[in-house]
């Protein structure tokens, strides 16, 4: 056991230190390069160009820990080749941007790359081609989620993080330790990262970033053993990141309703409706992590047995209510 400690506090101080050193290096050559994100005056309101590179920062310092303290196994191996391959997907979009049907394509792949690794529900409940296909369109809803939330300094990276510490508490609780150190790598390599991502930000983490983020936390969740409790704990992951996949279907919502396609960009999103009525970034930020924190404790609570699944639904309810009486009323 005390291995285990000191490989996670490794992991996390190494992951930690690492992106704080890098990202300066990073931001001087996109200065040089001008690889940088340009306010467009509509989603992009920020006041001056600020480097992309950030995806490639957070991905560094995850992987070099991890490729000296991790007992890698072929599944894992699948993991890591996944959302690399979506980091490079992102990079090519930020260089010059993609078509939608190229981007969605590249994410088909690096989802297939995590269901060769075994990435998959394991219900009894369903079949396995049901399996898969639910499988492939979670970790695709995932993906887009965090690249739609992806829109004001810190957020993505901040939503990241409250669910990645919701999972790593899971995964210490549960021992298991080939996901938590995964985990604590990652919060590293995040916590390090918001030290400059936070506004206003000096560095943004791109398509890359978005990408990777959301392709590792549609992944890690199949590490766990859910179908061990029953069937529908399943949901828990769900909950845990409600707030990227609220987010996309309340966009893909409202801009079916005005006429715009779902893949098109539109200044709908719930951080930009809260700062439009006043609120600063640190606020849309606190309120972001309360969220996440209320819904880690719902899925803590019906993973635990103080929820059944109809009160799982009626806290769901009432947490649509109160969200969406923040963000539209």
């Amino acid at each position: 056991m005390h291995a285990v400690i000191q490989r996670h506090l490794f992991c996390f101080v190494f992951a930690l230190l690492l992106v704080i050193y890098i990202v300066p290096l990073l931001i001087q050559a996109a200065y040089r390069l001008k690889f940088l994100d340009l306010p467009d005056g509509g989603i992009k309101n920020h006041q001056a160009p600020v480097p992309y590179m950030g995806g490639l920062a957070v991905y560094l310092a995850f992987i070099t820990p991890l490729a000296l303290a991790y007992p890698f196994k072929n599944h894992i191996l699948w993991l890591l080749f996944g959302t690399t391959l979506l980091l490079f997907v992102g990079l090519i979009d930020d260089l010059r941007v993609l078509k939608p049907g190229q981007k969605f394509l590249g994410q088909i792949i690096a989802v297939l790359c995590f269901l060769k690794g075994g990435f998959s529900l394991k219900s009894i409940f369903f079949s396995s081609y049901e399996n898969i296909a639910l499988s492939l369109f979670w970790m695709l809803s995932v993906i887009n989620a965090f690249n739609l939330v992806d829109v004001m300094d810190g957020l993505s990276s901040t939503i990241a993080l409250v669910a990645s510490v919701s999972f790593l508490i899971l995964a210490l609780m549960f021992k298991i330790y080939s996901a938590s150190l995964l985990l604590v790598t990652f919060c590293g390599a995040l916590v390090g990262f918001l030290y400059y991502n936070r506004p206003p930000a000096k560095i943004y983490l791109g398509d890359a970033g978005a990408l990777f983020v959301g392709g590792f936390l549609a992944a890690v969740p199949m590490l766990f053993p859910w179908s061990a409790q029953s069937w529908d704990s399943y949901y828990a992951p769900a909950v845990i990141l409600g707030i990227p996949l609220l987010e996309v279907a309340c966009l893909i919502v409202i801009r079916l309703r005005l006429g715009i396609a779902p893949y098109r960009g539109s200044p709908h999103h719930f951080a930009l409706y809260l700062q439009r009525k006043g609120w600063s970034k640190y606020q849309v930020l606190i309120f972001a992590i309360s969220a996440g924190v209320v819904l880690s404790s719902i899925a803590y609570a019906f993973l635990f047995g103080y929820l059944q699944f109809w009160g799982l639904i009626f806290s769901g309810m009432i947490f649509f209510g109160v969200w969406s009486w923040f963000v539209f009323g």
